[in-house]
């Protein structure tokens, strides 16, 4: 009896230990240099600031104010990190009208990194512009879409 608590004290102890959180690292410039290249707006935030602008750092996101920036990459990471292949994550612009959408695809390897290909779409008036895409997953919890 006595050795089933020391074992489930043990198990205890080590899961103390070992820290099953399960925050993500933050981005950096030093950690992750697509944010140290990166000259466009930046958010405020390094984890977006590491996806380079996204899709909506092209043609797509060119009238775009910083938080509708801000809006759209925050939907694209969450797409890309946590929703399921095919599900839609939308975002809002604050002031701006601007609005969209972000579907992610299946995961999958590249070497030893995991890719999704993405596509946004943004409604802006009557107009409606879709852009397609693949990003990585870094070593640092951030995404780096490919060129």
């Amino acid at each position: 009896m006595i050795r089933g608590f020391v074992g489930v004290g043990c198990v205890i102890a080590m899961a103390f230990v070992s820290g099953c959180g399960t925050t993500r690292p933050k981005a950096s410039a030093a950690a992750n240099p697509a944010i140290a290249a990166y000259v466009g707006p930046r958010t405020g935030s390094p984890i977006l600031d590491a996806m380079a602008g996204g899709l909506i750092g092209g043609p797509i996101g060119a009238d775009f104010t910083l938080n509708d920036r801000r809006a759209a990459l925050e939907a694209e990471y969450k797409a890309l990190e946590y929703t399921p292949s095919g599900q839609k994550v939308t975002w809002q612009g604050k002031t701006s009208g601007l609005h969209g959408e972000v579907t992610a695809g299946p995961p999958y390897q590249v070497g030893s990194q995991n890719c999704r290909q993405y596509s946004d779409l943004v409604y802006s008036g009557q107009a409606t512009h879709t852009a397609k895409g693949t990003a990585c997953r870094n070593p640092d919890g951030s995404w780096t879409p490919l060129t």
